[in-house]
Order: structure tokens, then sequence, then C-alpha cells
């Protein structure tokens, strides 16, 4: 099992995570998340823009867990109008059929961009979300450097997760966001992480991830999740095959190989 990462709040958050969103949007998701619960998958993350939380709930349900073995997430929003916050966490969790998730998003910056109420009244009210119990953690989702300055700026409580699109095509473009997110203590997701092997294949980093595959005895896939994982970032990923997803969870034990080589005292010579 891969380790936690510990929050700013003092929480905890798995490295891994199962995503119900993209291809799953409308969808029912129960059988893929039962059998990505069953796989190893402790961390869940879904949305209200997905419009699938209640299959979500489903298989949570299916699996017989008790709520403290799942760590879930939602988030905020159903474009254009993200909708009343209060209402919309409140209606997240009863389609989840739980009492509360662990770690509540704002889906997107262009959600608090309104002419009713200010970026501040918005950040305030998902801060409120998790003064009530409602969630044990709170943080934002696609945001830029120039979003997360204007939140922190008047937060009381500092968004813990910034969850973003990251792959090795679009690294350098976001480098600047991961590492704000690090200095101020905001731990950065990244979904999408294999763009350049299954939307972009044939790129000019598919000969070095075969190299280096070849030399650690990985996929591809595997090589990128750990190149993600190397930068610090949690894992958000999704697939309907269960070799897939077992494929996914094993870049742990290479992680525990990778970890054995530098466990080595320096031998006397």
């Amino acid at each position: 099992m891969s380790p936690n990462i510990r929050l700013n709040d003092g929480n905890e958050i798995p490295t891994m995570a199962f995503g119900t969103g993209s291809k799953w949007k409308g969808l029912d998701v129960s059988v893929y998340v039962e059998q990505a619960i069953n796989s190893g998958f402790g961390f869940i993350d879904t949305a209200a823009f997905y419009g699938n939380e209640s299959s979500v709930g489903k298989a949570i349900r299916e699996t017989g867990l008790s709520r403290s073995e799942l760590y879930i997430s939602t988030k905020w929003g159903v474009f254009p109008d993200g909708g009343e916050i209060q209402a919309s966490i409140r209606g997240s969790l009863a389609k989840l059929g739980v009492a509360s998730v662990d770690l509540y998003l704002v889906h997107d910056p262009a959600l608090m961009y309104d002419e009713e109420h200010t970026w501040e009244w918005y950040w305030s009210e998902i801060e409120s979300v998790k003064e009530q119990g409602l969630t044990r953690s709170i943080g934002v989702s696609n945001f830029s450097v120039e979003d997360l300055q204007r939140t922190i700026k008047s937060a009381r409580i500092k968004p813990a997760v910034n969850q973003i699109e990251i792959h090795p095509y679009n690294y350098a473009a976001q480098r600047s966001v991961i590492e704000y997110a690090r200095k101020h203590g905001i731990v950065t997701e990244g979904y999408s992480s294999l763009t350049s092997i299954t939307a972009c294949p044939g790129g000019p980093v598919d000969a070095v991830v075969a190299k280096i595959g070849e030399r650690m005895h990985a996929t591809p896939a595997q090589v990128i999740m750990l190149w993600v994982r190397a930068k610090g970032v949690v894992i958000v990923t999704t697939s309907s095959k269960a070799a897939r997803l077992a494929e996914f969870r094993d870049i742990d034990t290479l992680r525990e190989f990778l970890l054995g080589v530098s466990a080595h005292r320096r031998p006397r010579c």
C-alpha cells in the first residue's frame, strides 16, 4: 500500500484515486467503482457535474466496506451555474449515501466569477461546509496561480488540494502552479496523466518512456504514473478494465523496489 500524504489541515489523502469523470459522465458507474474498490482503490473521486454520484453511492454500499475504509471526494459545480453550495453538498451527500465526504472541491474557478456574489463569498461558503462537518478537507480544481493567490488572500481556511490536468506534454505549463501550491502547503492532484499514451500516442515522450520501462520492467502507464508520483502529485486515474487497474496499483510495488535501493547503507570500501 502506498503511504498517504498529510494535508495542510492535518488530514491525510491517499496517493491514487479512481475517477468517475471524463467518459463516465452521466452514466451508471456502479460496476466500475465496485471493481476499482475491489482492485485496491480506497479513494473515489467524483463530482456533481459528472451526474453519477448516485451510482457511486450504490457501489460503495455494495462493497460492504465501512465509511472509514474509503476516502471520498466530490466537487461543487454544475456548469454553467454552480448552484447554491450548501444545497449542492447536501445533494451530493444524499446521492452518495454518506454523512460527510473527505474532500470537497470547487470544480472550476469560472464558477466563482459571478455578478451576484464575490469570489471571497464563494470561498467562505466552501469554508462553511468544512466547519459544519460535511467534509473533512476543502480544496479547488483547475485553479491557476492567480486563482490560488486570490483564494489564499482572504481565506480563513486555505485550500488543501488543487486538482489539475498533468501529463508529460503540459507539465512545463503547469509547473508554476504545482510549485506555488507546494510553497503554500497545497497538495496537487493530477488527472489525465496518461494523455501522452492514450490521446497523443506517437509523440516524442514515447521512446523515453519505453526505454525506462524496459529497464524497470514496467509498462508505459506505470512509468508515467511513477513520474507523476515523483512530482509529489496525487494521481487521479480511471479504467473499465480490472487488469488495467491492477497495473496501476502495481506501481506501489515498483515504488517499494526503488525504495529498497536507497535503503542500503554504504559499505566500507
